[in-house]
């Protein structure tokens, strides 16, 4: 008995980033002013551990991440884009869960 609940516990343990979401959310970026811009804040949201996917349009001065919300979070994201010299905030209604 004690071997199972200690067996189970450990799949649970385990198993937890297996719960997680990923989820996409769209960031305003408006410093973005030139055609290099977007590059540098691509490339910084990709160097963000469980992101997925960025695609970045200057015309639109945003972001659109996909990322694994066990790994990271909206905040960090910001944080990362800010950190690359291009604050941004969470365009209101952008979160999908998938």
């Amino acid at each position: 008995m004690k071997k199972s609940l200690l067996v189970s516990s450990l799949f649970a343990l385990f198993s937890l980033p297996l719960w997680g979401a990923e989820q996409t959310v769209t960031l305003d970026v408006p410093g973005m002013t030139c055609a290099a811009c977007p590059i540098t804040v691509k490339t910084a949201l990709n160097r963000v551990e469980g992101v997925r996917q960025v695609d970045v349009s200057f015309e639109r001065r945003e972001a659109r991440v996909t990322f694994e919300d066990t790994q990271t979070s909206v905040a960090t994201l910001i944080e990362a884009t800010a950190n690359a010299g291009y604050p941004s905030t969470l365009k209101q209604g952008s979160t999908d869960q998938k």
